[in-house]
């Protein structure tokens, strides 16, 4: 009983995993008003946990990111930007 109790146990943690989801947003960035900018943008991003694509467009000024939302929010990558000194917001 003890080993169907820790196997069950081993069981929902190796699955929880497969519920976190794969999720893209858009972020203005109105702030990136030079070459170098993008360059500080996708590098604040990148350090946010669960990230796993990052395309920064200076003529849109923009950024889009493709994360996992069990280890990322929207949030946590505005607030990376801000942080860098460029505040975003989603784009709609």
């Amino acid at each position: 009983m003890k080993k169907l109790i820790a196997l069950v146990a081993l069981a929902s943690t190796l699955i929880t995993p497969a519920w976190a989801a794969t999720q893209t947003v858009t972020l203005s960035v109105p702030g990136m008003t030079c070459a170098a900018c993008p360059i500080t943008v996708k590098k604040a991003i990148s350090k946010v946990e669960g990230v796993s694509r990052i395309d920064v467009n200076f003529d849109e000024r923009e950024a889009v990111v493709t994360f996992e939302d069990s280890k990322a929010s929207t949030k946590t990558l505005t607030d990376a930007t801000t942080n860098a000194g460029y505040p975003s917001s989603v784009k709609q």
